[in-house]
């Protein structure tokens, strides 16, 4: 479906980085587009530049994005707002996780809500949430800005069962490290976060994601993407780390713990063996299996102390 069969947009997150280079992208192609920020500075020089229609709203401010989705019928709706902040469940405060999942998650949720039904009325409309690669790989830090992509990588695959037979196609966005300010607004330096995150890395540009929206948009009508994960070259996710700890004090790595152990399972080894084909009797069965029974509580206790001692093994469960 060509650009030509849409006629307005609806951009959240819209006064800087990707969701200002979505902005300028669209309305090249002729889109009414609607940019929706906080920010009003940035938002009128946005619309100066492009000719977009600024909206300084909150998008956390139901009323007042209920009231605009009534005027206006959208049939692009990008979900590009969204907040991060630094350290893991282990240090997060309250307010860390209200507002990530207020913005992040439950804001895109109403969104869609009032937005989406009319798209399927009028068989014709197109959602693209902006999520992230930490919706799909985990990595050190930001649980809750996880927690929240991974909720929108989730509600974009249920949309495209709720749309089922209808012309409404939905795009998730997943994008790695971009050349953007995001950095700085979660470390609260913006000039020294650019030097750690941005200078000297070969990174995307907001106007490469945005690119990279029009393209799914401007597929043939029978064509969804659903789904692109935008990553610099030289940036891998995920991988494998196991952790060496250093030998302490509650650390014990000596031979006879691990003699204790290979014993311990010696143990057990030489009570089961004579009866894997010893049953020839009723009693003798029932004698042999209590003495088992028995004998096999003694070796979970030894082998459970013996394996305590060990901190780099996990024993999940022993049956």
């Amino acid at each position: 479906m060509p650009f030509s069969d849409y006629k307005t947009a609806l951009v959240t997150g819209a006064s800087t980085g990707i969701g200002a280079a979505i902005v300028e992208r669209f309305c090249r192609e002729g889109l009414e587009v609607h940019a929706l920020a906080r920010n009003v500075d940035r938002l009128n020089e946005l619309a100066a530049r492009t000719g977009c229609i600024a909206h300084a709203i909150d998008v956390c401010d139901l009323d007042a994005v209920t009231t605009l989705t009534q005027q206006v019928p959208f049939d692009i709706v990008v979900n590009n707002a969204g907040v991060s902040r630094k350290g893991s469940i282990l240090d997060a405060g309250v307010e860390d996780i209200d507002v990530q999942v207020e913005v992040n998650l439950q804001a895109v949720l109403h969104l869609v809500r009032l937005t989406m039904p009319g798209m399927v009325a009028r068989d014709r409309g197109h959602i693209v949430n902006i999520s992230s690669i930490v919706a799909i790989y985990n990595f050190n830090g930001n649980s809750i800005y996880h927690a929240t992509k991974a909720g929108i990588h989730a509600l974009s695959r249920q949309l495209r069962v709720d749309a089922t037979g209808k012309r409404v196609r939905v795009t998730e966005i997943c994008p790695g490290r971009v050349a953007t300010d995001i950095f700085g607004h979660v470390h609260g330096d913006i000039e020294e976060a650019r030097k750690k995150f941005i200078d000297g890395f070969e990174l995307p540009q907001p106007s490469d994601i945005a690119d990279a929206i029009a393209f799914a948009i401007a597929a043939p009508l029978a064509v969804n993407i659903s789904n692109m994960e935008i990553l610099p070259t030289l940036q891998v996710p995920g991988g494998l780390t196991t952790i060496k700890r250093e030998p302490s004090a509650t650390t014990c790595s000596s031979a006879a713990t691990c003699m204790a152990r290979h014993s311990a399972f010696s143990a057990w080894d030489a009570l089961v063996r004579p009866l894997r084909g010893a049953v020839h009797s009723a009693s003798a069965c029932a004698s042999s299996i209590t003495t088992a029974r028995d004998s096999r509580l003694k070796w979970k206790r030894a082998a459970t102390r013996a394996m305590s001692t060990r901190k780099h093994c996990c024993v999940s469960r022993i049956i």
